[in-house]
């Protein structure tokens, strides 16, 4: 079974400098990713990296993924 752990892991490997947060129970994952590399580009972008990042696993392991993407400079406003 994939945990929140292994989700965060993949997806730091595959995208450098990020942040991830990753809530789940096994089936329904939440992720929360800032990064650098999401700067500039719009939010189907931004899901299309993480989404190519986990490649097959969105298939195969990953049943439900919903996620909030950023760069640094979004979070920053965000949070004030």
């Amino acid at each position: 079974m994939v945990t929140p752990e292994d989700i965060k892991g993949w997806i730091e490997q595959g995208i450098d400098d990020c942040t991830v947060e990753i809530e789940g129970d096994g089936q329904h994952f939440y992720a929360t990713v800032i990064s650098p590399a999401f700067s500039g580009k719009n939010r189907v972008q931004q899901h299309q990296l993480v989404y190519q990042v986990l490649g097959d696993r969105m298939k195969e392991q990953i049943h439900a993924l919903s996620m909030q993407t950023m760069s640094p400079e979004e979070h920053a406003a965000r949070t004030g």
